[in-house]
């Protein structure tokens, strides 16, 4: 028992200093997984052989994933997608099982051998794509939505790949020990081909007729239990039953989880179900990545590290160039493209399962399969690298070259207001001024805020705000006031200073993004400084005390108070910020300031409430309906 303890503060450890550190350089969760799993496994020899049966358990995490992608869909959502699923999807994985079948040939393996080796690599990670597409906020986009229509097309397709196998077994070829792979427990594994078929249509069919009448009826009671522990313990009984229907049927658990999803996904549990299968998600899927990381054989890899590095890296670009051509053959243009292209040029986690079920089966030698698994494992671990290509070489240059394609407007006029950015901030600094009949030019480098300004008639130009020469063509020099409201901290910060060193006698406005940019902005010149959510914060907060039972007025004396407490020790407050800044007090001491401020704001609204209480009308409190 000691020892499942120590293996588990193992990967706990190595999961929290790795990770946080590979998010902070930019790198993704899923290499800092990676990362930690070399270093525990390979590097240090912390973990040893149970990485194996751990994998096999953490892959667990890709089915939850997928039934809570398959959540966040409908049927017709999915019928939407039918076109790139099928055509999209259908193409990526025989092309690729073709290209791949032919190179294996090529290399002097059996016809049998190498049309496994197809299958395998026609499959990318949907465990790392899935997780890299969400955290970078790129699942709606046009090369996200694609990238998914061919996991999931590729998820499906592991069903007749895993059916075919046994079929192309090789003389001489010795099978590996069973237990190596998944548990073999099957309840079709005797029935001829017809009798399969109706078991496999039945499992489905089962899935979606339960998931459609049966799980609101067994929620509603778990509901009525009042325990939370009980329905997370119902949300996993019930992916847990569906991984072992499908795998008792020789499906994949993964495809039975998404279609349960894709039937939950109008279920008023949809959301509460979320919130419990996704941490268990998270962490299974961490292992996963951990796993992998700590399978790698170096000792093999040692050995034939350059043949190992050439194959990974003909895996990588052979599927990069037929995804390129996909990408194009469906209108799938310019950085969309390079994300799909990128993204899905990786073998993935099912190839270590088609491995294992070809040694089982005498299709792939095991010395072989070793060199293989090694071969998809470092196709893996350079995905996230991958994406860091298209996020620092690839995207920059399309937006570069996006802007630079459209010339910045010839400026036809001038006004005393000049409001840089014109976003969901700078708007309603636009209308409250044209409202009041002052006029303004508002400057934005991103098109569509331009477009939107012009269609209610707002005087606008595209261009960027933060070139001095641009906002001559304005009027700088005889503008009484600049509006600074971009949407780039620094921008900000650039432009506040070059304006107030050029033309110091106007009088410059500027958003901030929290109380450390305001301070920036402050020390860069700016005359004024407001928070973008301050006062939408100030006003929640009096509705906070409104509905705790204080009275209306009181709560709009207190937010002024605040307000002017606020103001009154502003000096003080940017003094320790700048203090903290170069390092001549440590961060305590700007909290002991917001502390004594906030005792002395407590002190003036108290005796600011005896007289509102006395001068204002009869008041009842909100009442609490639930």
């Amino acid at each position: 028992m000691t020892d499942y303890f120590v293996q588990a503060f193992i990967y706990l450890v190595a999961a929290v200093i790795a990770v946080p550190l590979a998010r902070r350089f930019g790198l993704g969760s899923v290499l800092g997984y990676l990362v930690a799993g070399v270093v525990i496994g390979p590097v240090t020899g912390l973990v040893g052989q149970e990485t194996v049966t751990l994998q096999h358990f953490a892959e667990f995490g890709v089915v939850m994933m997928l039934f809570l992608v398959g959540m966040e869909l409908d049927p017709k959502s999915l019928w939407a997608m039918r076109v790139r699923l099928l055509g999209l999807g259908g193409l990526q994985v025989a092309l690729t099982a073709a290209v791949a079948t032919g190179f294996a040939w090529s290399l002097g393996m059996a016809w049998q051998t190498a049309v496994a080796v197809g299958f395998l690599f026609s499959l990318s990670s949907t465990a790392i794509v899935l997780q890299t597409l969400t955290e970078k906020g790129l699942v709606k986009t046009e090369g996200g939505q694609s990238a998914f229509s061919v996991l999931l097309f590729q998820d499906i397709a592991v069903i007749p790949m895993l059916a075919v196998i046994p079929l192309l077994a090789v003389s001489g070829i010795s099978a590996i020990d069973a237990e190596r792979g998944h548990s073999s427990l099957s309840l079709v594994e005797n029935l001829p081909g017809w009798a399969h078929g109706l078991a496999v249509v039945g499992a489905i069919v089962l899935v979606i007729v339960c998931g459609h009448y049966l799980s609101r009826p067994l929620f509603r009671y778990v509901v009525q239990s009042g325990m939370r522990e009980v329905f997370t313990a119902t949300s996993l009984m019930l992916i847990i039953g569906i991984a072992a229907l499908m795998s008792l049927v020789n499906l994949s658990p993964a495809l039975g989880a998404f279609l349960a999803g894709v039937v939950l996904a109008n279920s008023e549990f949809r959301h509460e179900l979320e919130a419990n299968i996704e941490p268990f998600k998270g962490l299974l899927l961490g292992l996963f990545f951990i796993t992998v990381g700590a399978g790698i054989n170096f000792g093999v890899l040692a050995e034939s590290w350059h043949t190992v590095l050439l194959l990974a890296l003909a895996v990588i670009i052979g599927k990069a160039l037929i995804l390129v051509g996909l990408a194009f053959a469906f209108g799938i243009r310019s950085s969309e493209g390079w994300l799909f292209s990128l993204g899905l040029a990786q073998a993935g986690e099912f190839g270590f399962v088609l491995l294992t079920y070809s040694t089982q089966n005498r299709v792939i030698p095991a010395d072989t399969a070793q060199m293989l698994s090694l071969v998809v494992a470092l196709s893996m671990f350079l995905t996230p690298l991958l994406f860091i290509v298209y996020d620092r070489v690839v995207l920059p240059r399309y937006q570069k070259a996006s802007n630079e394609e459209v010339e910045p407007d010839e400026i036809e006029e001038q006004a005393p207001v000049i409001v840089a950015g014109v976003g969901r901030f700078g708007q309603i600094v636009c209308r409250l001024l044209r409202a009041n009949n002052i006029p303004s030019v508002a400057l934005d480098h991103a098109l569509e805020q331009i477009e939107n300004l012009r269609r209610i008639q707002l005087t606008s130009y595209f261009g960027d705000a933060t070139r001095i020469q641009l906002l001559e063509t304005a009027g700088i020099a005889e503008a009484r006031l600049l509006v600074v409201a971009i949407d780039d901290r620094d921008r900000a910060v650039r432009l506040v200073r070059h304006v107030k060193q050029l033309y110091p006698a106007v009088w410059v406005l500027a958003r901030a993004f929290d109380r450390g940019h305001g301070y920036e902005l402050r020390e860069a010149g700016a005359d004024d400084v407001v928070s973008e959510t301050y006062y939408s914060a100030l006003e929640l907060g009096g509705d906070a005390l409104t509905a705790m039972g204080v009275h209306p007025e009181r709560a709009r004396r207190m937010t002024q108070s605040f307000v002017a407490s606020e103001k009154a020790h502003e000096d003080q407050l940017f003094n320790a910020w700048r203090n903290i800044e170069e390092g001549i007090h440590f961060s305590p001491r700007y909290g002991e300031l917001f502390m004594k401020l906030d005792e002395s704001l407590g002190h003036a609204m108290r005796e600011d409430a005896r007289r509102i209480e006395d001068e204002a009308p009869a008041w009842t409190p909100p009442r609490n309906n639930g």
